[in-house]
């Protein structure tokens, strides 16, 4: 007993004597002109090889320095770098505040130096792709995710099919979308699982994007396997923006965004505004509307507390022309614009109410809660067959659902130091429930005649999540950060069209836990392992057919990459990876039926380049290669899995003006399980030209500048067309749009 006492008071004594020859550093990064903070903004002490980024409020904390003098550089992309010299004194927290006065986007800002930090590279990374190609709409949005391949095949009505990492991840099955946390996927959803319709985001209100392949941050949950963005909205407006937008086409965009409340101390409130209409490049008109509301207000209580309200509407509507047989644009029957059924289309809306509670506290903490409501409409009518399963009437169909989705999450985030060891420490609670009433597939004719329900039931659905996450700065040259996701499902399905009310339930949990090593092997270069686990929840509407093996198939990952900087101009970051499907079972939509595809097997390469040529002229370049296999039965290609894809790019930044040359590359890919089809490939080049002249600018938009013919959306049907006797099984598709001209009158005030 004796000698544990003495064991335990000498380590006291060690631990009091190292804490005591350190002191803290809390700080605060803002804006010199407006004072508002600089989320994302870097931190070093040079010469420690210690560094942090400041958070959403432009706070950070900095727990174990040593006595003495210390020299700071704080820089942020857009910013001028700025150092200082700060004394710290033993057991004593410093107080710390700095403004950075706007200047050239420079590439400098990305550092790889200090305890590295993959996620926190990646996001200036991110954030200067933003700033120099701006968005022109809600689905560059999601091409700004390296790698990331979309396709629309309903004229910017549904929501984009989505490729990322070897996945045909369709319209949002294996990756996880949010805005400030929100979710977007809709879970057992009328047109498929995961459905993830973001054309509720205005683009111009982004201000960064949170993103991350593979299943390894412990926050993310169902659908995560893949990735996940996660978009971040403005906080405030700098100016009032007035945009009018006219195209061939008939295109037509509107574009408001006001500043309210900006002048009383702590508060600030916007309100934007979009409203977009066009007729389509196909010989059918679209008809195509699209309006956009959202009003986001922000009260700083102190600097520590911060409240912030937001408010959003979409509503949609629109007409299709689509997919059609290649078959029938060979024997002439139509062209690669026409139809073969034009009463495709449909209408959506979604109403969102986002609260969400910041507070720092002393000594490097951090509280995040948030709470949302969103009441969304979905119906879509759609015809793939023809006349294949009917004859006479045809054989279209109309999904339809209506949705109360609920959402909350609970975060507390601590900065420490262990043993003279920097720390981070992070716990989560999220909470999800869907209400899905009338969720229906029904064949009509012509869109206004329904002939019989195939599926009809109220779906009720729950998500209860715990997370833990531990950050240790082992060295100054290594971080390891582990992590544990808890998860408790609850699938409850009623069919409709049983004669006998009865609800099916299911209740499934999973343990998913995550590693991320990242090293500095050497002055300018970064090594990281990743692994973890993550899942993809089944539809609910599964329980009513043949139970699948696990309503929670998991998914196991791994990445192992680096991030080199061998100059202050040019950036590369590469990784290997493999990620593991348990099984991949899917809703069909259009079927109403679910498919068991087995288990899979995803690898691949990675590689990313940036590079600042001259001081106003920058190129970039993302190249990805999958191998994308199904581990069960003889044919083991997975339908429509990308193998090449690419992206490249020059962008002219000037002070009155700036321009963007990019092409974009997709490679042939199978069809179907046993390539005896194609998805033949692409390559498209698109260019972006804006003008500066005082408040008041010019846009101009070239797409498809080579007058390409390229297929957007491909898929193996069957099908039958009239006048037809034996079905036929070939590429259908949805041709992608002609050179086309686009032109913005802007001005900011």
């Amino acid at each position: 007993m004796k000698i544990r006492c003495i064991i335990w008071a000498l380590l006291l004594s060690l631990a009091g004597e190292a804490f005591a020859d350190h002191g803290s550093l809390k700080g605060r990064i803002l804006d010199a002109q407006s004072q508002e903070p600089l989320a994302g903004a870097f931190i070093q002490v040079k010469e420690l090889s210690l560094s942090t980024l400041a958070d959403e409020a432009g706070n950070f904390f900095l727990p174990s320095l040593p006595v003495g003098d210390v020299e700071l550089a704080i820089s942020f992309l857009g910013y001028l770098s700025q150092d200082t010299i700060l004394n710290i004194r033993a057991e004593q927290q410093t107080e710390l505040f700095i403004a950075l006065e706007g200047g050239e986007i420079q590439l400098e800002a990305i550092t790889i130096e200090g305890r590295p930090n993959v996620k926190q590279t990646m996001a200036t990374i991110q954030a200067l792709d933003l700033q120099l190609r701006p968005l022109q709409n809600s689905q560059q949005a999601l091409q700004a995710i390296p790698g990331l391949f979309i396709a629309q095949h309903a004229g910017g009505g549904k929501a984009e099919q989505i490729f990322l990492r070897g996945f045909d991840i369709d319209h949002g099955t294996d990756i996880q979308l949010s805005v400030e946390g929100m979710p977007v996927n809709m879970v057992s959803h009328a047109h498929g699982q995961g459905y993830a319709d973001l054309h509720f985001l205005i683009p111009e209100t982004i201000e960064r994007v949170e993103t991350e392949k593979g299943p390894y941050a412990a926050s993310k949950g169902n659908f995560a396997t893949a990735g996940y963005a996660d978009f971040q909205l403005k906080r405030r407006l700098d100016q009032n923006l007035l945009e009018v937008g006219l195209g061939q086409f008939g295109q037509q965009r509107v574009l408001g965004m006001m500043k309210v409340l900006d002048k009383k101390p702590g508060q600030h409130a916007y309100v934007a505004t979009e409203l977009s209409q066009h007729q389509g490049y196909f010989e059918s008109p679209q008809d195509f509307f699209r309006l956009n509301l959202l009003g986001r207000y922000e009260h700083s209580l102190s600097p520590d507390h911060r409240f912030t309200l937001t408010l959003s509407h979409f509503q949609s509507s629109w007409d299709a022309s689509g997919q059609i047989p290649m078959r029938a644009v060979e024997q002439g029957l139509i062209s690669r614009f026409g139809a073969i059924d034009d009463t495709e289309g449909g209408d959506t809306r979604r109403s969102n109410l986002l609260l969400q509670w910041h507070h720092h506290l002393p000594g490097g903490g951090h509280l995040r809660h948030q709470f949302s409501v969103s009441q969304y409409q979905f119906s879509l009518f759609s015809n793939f067959t023809f006349f294949l399963e009917d004859s006479i009437n045809g054989d279209q169909i109309w999904q339809h659902e209506d949705r109360l989705l609920l959402h909350g999450q609970s975060e507390y985030e601590q900065t420490y130091q262990f043993w003279n060891l920097p720390m981070q420490s992070r716990i989560g609670l999220q909470w999800r429930q869907d209400h899905i009433a009338d969720s229906e597939l029904a064949q009509t004719r012509n869109r206004y005649e329904r002939l019989q329900s195939l599926s009809r039931g109220d779906i009720a659905e729950t998500n209860a999540a715990v997370y833990v996450d531990q950050q240790i700065d082992v060295s100054p040259k290594v971080n390891l950060q582990l992590g544990l996701r808890y998860d408790q499902m609850q699938f409850r399905y009623e069919d409709a069209l049983e004669a006998q009310y009865q609800w099916q339930r299911l209740d499934a949990s999973l343990l998913s836990p995550k590693l991320q090593l990242q090293v500095q092997a050497l002055p300018n270069l970064n090594v990281y392992l990743q692994a973890g686990q993550g899942f993809h929840a089944n539809d609910s509407r599964s329980l009513t057919h043949r139970m699948p093996r696990s309503m929670m198939p998991r998914a196991w990952g791994a990445d192992l990459g680096w991030l080199w900087k061998p100059s202050e101009h040019f950036f590369l970051q590469a990784a290997v990876w493999a990620l593991r499907m348990e099984q991949e079972f899917v809703y069909v939509g259009d079927a109403g039926i679910v498919e068991p595809s087995g288990q899979s097997m995803r690898s691949g390469l990675d590689l990313s380049g940036r590079w600042a040529m001259l001081p106003w002229l920058y190129a970039d370049v993302d190249l990805t290669y999958s191998h994308a296999r199904s581990l069960e039965g003889e044919e083991s290609f997975i339908p429509l899995a990308p193998v090449w894809t690419g992206t490249a790019g020059l962008s002219v930044r000037r002070e009155s003006w700036q321009a963007s040359l990019r092409g974009r590359l997709l490679g042939d890919r199978p069809a179907n399980e046993d390539y005896s089809l194609t998805a033949g490939g692409y390559m498209l080049l698109d260019a972006v030209v804006r003008r500066a002249f005082g408040p008041c600018y010019v846009e101009i938009q070239l797409e498809n500048i080579l007058n390409t013919a390229w297929e957007e959306a491909q898929f193996e049907t069957t099908s039958l067309l009239k006048g037809e006797t034996e079905p036929v099984t070939e590429i259908h598709f949805t041709p992608g749009t002609p050179f086309q001209v686009r032109a913005a009158l802007g001005w900011r005030f």
